[in-house]
């Protein structure tokens, strides 16, 4: 798939087990390089592997990774912006969609810097029940370990402003189609 800026795209995320996990039915590209892709969304459908679904609260920029194990959610609210970091395969696309493998853990990054590491226990439960390598599982703590220096150096998307300067952009291209 070739994939030019201002483009649409579907994100899947699966699990370990190759089931899929979540799909975002749409989200714009802001910018496509070989290591990495970010896109934007506002108000967009989210569909889980159960059927239901629900619609994102807040506009967001999302960095999708060629080369590490991890992307991360910008979500702009009043209050400041807030990330959500999920431990995940680097991206693959094809002509159906972005896609990944989710690993479970996450970080929430609050407006003041701070941060807290979620869902220990349900990677703990998938680790075992879906017999992740113990390759994999050292990956998965590295690039864990990596993701927590940049929250904490303030580096690449948790640079003050990166989020808001990329919504702009979004906004921007959003008008134009208007």
């Amino acid at each position: 798939m070739s994939l030019e800026l201002g483009d649409r795209l579907t994100i899947q995320s699966y699990k370990h087990n190759k089931l899929l996990h979540r799909i975002w039915t749409q989200a714009k590209v802001l910018e496509y390089t070989s290591n990495q892709i970010v896109v934007a969304n506002k108000r967009t459908r989210v569909i889980e592997s159960n059927g239901r679904f629900w619609h994102t609260r807040e506009p967001s920029v999302v960095w999708f990774f060629k080369d590490h194990w991890f992307n991360i959610i910008g979500m702009l609210r009043e209050d400041g912006v807030y990330y959500y970091c999920n431990i995940a395969s680097p991206y693959v696309i094809d002509d159906e969609a972005l896609k990944y493998i989710d690993y479970d853990l996450d970080i929430k990054v609050f407006p003041n810097g701070s941060y807290k590491i979620l869902d220990r226990g349900e990677y703990t439960v998938h680790k075992n029940k879906m017999h992740y390598p113990e390759k994999l599982r050292s990956i998965l703590e590295k690039e864990l370990d990596k993701l927590k220096a940049m929250v904490e150096k303030k580096e690449g998307p948790f640079k003050e402003g990166e989020v808001k300067q990329y919504y702009a952009k979004f906004k921007k291209q959003v008008l134009k189609k208007l």
